[in-house]
């Protein structure tokens, strides 16, 4: 159990602070992603950095199982997946993520979604 408590511990306040800048900067945020999104240099690092965490989750956390810990071998998987994505077809991820910053709804739902992430985490990380 100890590798699943010390991701939740370094995931869950991780995805707390993302999220609350999400939600309380949305403006900032759209500006980054929108700036992100216009360098494939910037996308290409984010696909290196999203692939080696990714896959070092899968390698020493692919526990699937009915419970709170198969939330981290999902984000393992979805970083993996993400960063290959992102090495391999970086002018779609310009694409798509242009189309889904373009939602007035993207970021403060986004957030939500990351902000309740990170406190599931860090509850079971660290108080359960």
């Amino acid at each position: 159990m100890y590798p699943t408590l010390f991701l939740a511990q370094l995931i869950g306040p991780t995805l707390l602070v993302i999220g609350l800048g999400m939600i309380v900067s949305r403006d900032a945020y759209r500006t980054m992603a929108q700036e992100f999104l216009g360098s494939r240099a910037l996308i290409y690092t984010a696909g290196i950095l999203a692939f080696v965490p990714g896959l070092a989750i899968v390698l020493t956390h692919n526990v699937w199982v009915a419970g709170w810990p198969v939330i981290i071998t999902l984000f393992g998987w979805l970083a993996l997946l993400g960063g290959i994505f992102r090495l391999i077809f970086p002018q779609e991820v310009t694409r798509i993520g242009s189309r889904i910053i373009a939602l007035p709804s993207a970021l403060p739902v986004g957030g939500i979604v990351v902000l309740a992430l990170g406190a599931v985490l860090s509850f079971f990380g660290y108080l359960a």
